[in-house]
């Protein structure tokens, strides 16, 4: 380095290396925040029009899909307010809520349907195409996590 140039604080360098967030990936954060709101407010006001007493398991999935709609939420709030790329280990962790979300919801739905007895394989369809997307979506964001901890073993070793 020449002693002419610059010399960059550590916060300097991090800003150049970490631009804001594109508008794509915001855009992706908000319908991941409005979704994860419109399906909480959903969720809980069929909860609450539903005639008394509800069963407990029905209670338990109105609560769980409640939970899950919320973390969506917040993992949307969360990854607009960052303002910030979205780093390889965040990926993985949306990667894995959508898989654990949609694998309890195909269990409920299929449950339920199963107790009725109707509709237990149009639930199971739609389940195992929602499985098999957060599934993929989360073994790619493992290779991606993968391939750029090798490429830093490599620059740093």
């Amino acid at each position: 380095m020449n002693d002419d140039e610059p010399r960059l604080s550590a916060e300097q360098m991090i800003e150049r290396l970490s631009g804001a967030l594109s508008p794509w990936r915001r855009l992706r954060g908000v319908a991941a925040l409005l979704a994860g709101l419109a399906g909480a407010v959903f969720v809980v006001l069929l909860w609450a029009t539903e005639p008394d007493p509800l069963p407990g398991r029905t209670q338990l999935a109105f609560a769980m899909f409640t939970l899950f709609c919320l973390a969506w939420a917040g993992y949307g709030s969360w990854a607009i307010t960052r303002r910030a790329a979205l780093f390889a280990l965040d990926r993985v962790i949306a990667a894995w809520l959508a898989l654990a979300a949609s694998i309890a919801t195909t269990a409920l739905t299929a449950t339920i349907a199963a107790q009725r007895g109707s509709g237990l394989l149009p639930a199971v369809v739609v389940g195992a195409v929602f499985m098999a997307a957060a599934a993929v979506l989360a073994v790619r964001a493992h290779a991606r996590r993968a391939a750029l901890l090798r490429r830093k073993r490599e620059l740093t070793g």
